[in-house]
């Protein structure tokens, strides 16, 4: 399987590991997975610590190599099909994060409700 995490559930696999359900952690434990973060997840935690909304004491991109996640870009594709997504969630990291699940078929894992109301497959 194939999973996208949300930038919270990567912030859990750092310092709040037990936030993770059992399932979750299978999930992203297993070595028949492959797990992603989002280079949007990346962007999105530098611009959250240079206005001053949270503090990060690690390089995000360095911790996610560490740890074996595969960093996706986003891409153009990934990029018009936020044209197509409906409002439901107007958050504009959350929306790529589902827009890249969408395009390439990934399942994406969150705790974040609002994502359940897009046809992504959620964990």
């Amino acid at each position: 399987m194939k999973i996208l995490v949300d930038t919270h559930i990567f912030l859990w696999m750092l310092s709040y590991p037990e936030r993770l359900n059992e399932k979750r952690r299978q999930e992203l434990e297993s070595p028949a997975n492959e797990i992603f973060l989002s280079a949007m997840s990346i962007a999105e935690l530098m611009i959250k610590q240079l206005i001053g909304k949270i503090n990060i004491s690690f390089d995000p991109l360095d911790m996610a190599q560490k740890m074996g996640l595969e960093i996706l870009n986003f891409s153009g594709v990934a990029a018009m099909k936020l044209g197509q997504l409906p409002l439901h969630h107007k958050d504009p990291f959350d929306r790529m994060l589902i827009a890249q699940a969408l395009e390439n078929q990934l399942y994406l894992m969150t705790d974040d409700a609002k994502f359940s109301q897009y046809p992504c497959k959620i964990i």
